[in-house]
This record gives structure tokens, sequence and C-alpha cells, in this order.
């Protein structure tokens, strides 16, 4: 279980969260939600270690843990990001192993044997060897998926999972979290879609703006 105690965060001057708490527990699904500006996406940041807390503390399976210098944070959190931030210049194979061989220190043949069933699983299948430019939002979507799962981290958070998908999509990418549930998968997603986060979640959590 990761544990959130007293978390506050501010820029410029504006705090941003103000002794935040929450848990998130294993092979459960956590959604953040609130209003634009409220902080969601800087929370996630936090946790992923993107961002340094100012003060507060985390603490993963009830011992002391920092994201943002924890050396084996790759395989720790891992995070879907909104603009999903795939490698344009690398295969759909490339942009999933590149990270496990050179962090995890896996071989050549196991990240791809990893990879591959990751591929399926998500139904990729065909497109190894296509680059990003030649996919659609959707297959962006999964690919950047898959390549968080391929570090095998603890949690998997997503910002934002359904905010530029269709309708289609977004039921695809529900289908994904759920599944990924069932496979004991911890999950943390931020949204701003209400309907689609009572829908995954077995725990809602709301953040709301600080009032200055």
């Amino acid at each position: 279980m990761l544990e959130l105690k007293k978390i506050k965060k501010q820029f410029n001057g504006r705090t941003i969260l103000d002794n935040f708490d929450m848990q998130v527990k294993d092979n459960q699904i956590t959604t953040i939600v609130g209003p634009s500006g409220a902080g969601k996406t800087t929370l996630l940041r936090c946790i992923s270690g993107l961002e340094k807390i100012d003060s507060g503390s985390f603490t993963l399976d009830g011992k002391p843990f920092d994201p943002a210098n924890n050396r084996d944070n790759d395989n720790v959190i891992g995070v879907v990001f909104q603009d999903f931030q795939l490698f344009p210049n690398l295969t759909v194979l490339d942009n999933i192993t590149l990270a496990p061989q050179l962090v995890l220190k896996q071989s050549k043949t196991d990240a791809e044997k990893r990879a591959q069933k990751l591929i399926d699983q998500l139904n990729l299948t065909g497109k190894e060897g296509l680059y990003p430019y030649q996919l659609s939002g959707g297959q962006k979507q999964r690919l950047a998926i898959v390549r968080a799962l391929a570090m095998n981290p603890k949690i998997l958070c997503y910002d934002e999972p359904t905010s530029a998908l269709d309708p289609d999509l977004r039921q695809t990418v529900e289908d994904i979290i759920l599944g990924l549930k069932k496979q004991n998968v911890t999950q943390i997603v931020v949204t701003h879609d209400m309907e689609f986060a009572k829908n995954i979640a077995d725990q809602l959590v709301r953040v709301e703006p600080i009032k200055a």
C-alpha cells in the first residue's frame, strides 16, 4: 500500500496541495477527480517523483519512500502521460524495450519476450515495426500503457487517459484498466471524466482548489 501523509506543494508561493492525505491500496484502482487547477496532475507528478514535495511523507508497504529520490522508481511507479511521450524515432517494439534494457538491465531477448506478451495482450500485434506517427490515437494510448507495464511497476499511474479519445476508445481504455485490475495491477487514474472515474474506481478521491 502507498500512503501519502500531509503532502504540501507550492508553486511560486501558491499552495496547490495542503496537508493532503491519501491511501492507495494494493490491487485496487484509485481515481483522482476535481476541477481544472485543483492539483490533480500535480499530485500525480509528486507521486511519480517528477515533482518534489515541499513537506509531508510517503510510505510504501509501511516503509518510508521518496519518489523524487528513489533510484528504483522506474519499476515502482509507472506513468502513462496524457501526451503519451513516445519516442518518435523508435518503433513500437523499441519504444517498449528501451527502458527495460537500460534501467532494469534486461537482455534484449528477455525484454522483447516480455514486450511481445504485452503487445498481444493489448491488441497491438502486427504493429511492432511501426513508428508512433503511423499509429492511431487509441494505438498510441495502448503503446504508452504497454511501455509503462514493461517496467513491471508496483503502481501504474495515468494522467487524463481519456481526454483526447472518442467514446468508443474511452470504453476501450476503461476495459484495459479493469482488465489490468484482474491481474492485480495497482492503478491511480487522474481524470476530469466523473462517469469514467466512477466506472473504474474502487476508491474515488476528490481534490479541490486551495482558496487563497
